[in-house]
């Protein structure tokens, strides 16, 4: 299933708050990915809030960004 990404927001411990297009908020947890390439730069926390919205899913001013369909299956519905 393909849904975009409406609304992203930091919140603590390296979480993100996320809507999707079908109204459904979840939580995604970027913890396991820090320590992968060039989500390692992401464990600064000025660079994390940097988070915001790129066409359908989301993106940081280092240019990471994580596919839409990855951020739904593996966040938390809330």
């Amino acid at each position: 299933m393909y849904l975009a990404v409406k609304a992203v927001e930091p919140i603590n411990n390296f979480k993100l708050l996320l809507t999707f297009e079908n109204g459904e908020r979840r939580q995604f947890d970027m913890n396991p990915f820090l320590n992968k390439g060039i989500f390692k730069e992401l464990s600064e926390v000025e660079l994390f809030n940097t988070v915001h919205l790129s066409f359908d899913t989301i993106e940081w001013d280092n240019e990471a960004d994580i596919d839409p369909e990855t951020l739904y299956k593996l966040s938390e519905k809330i």
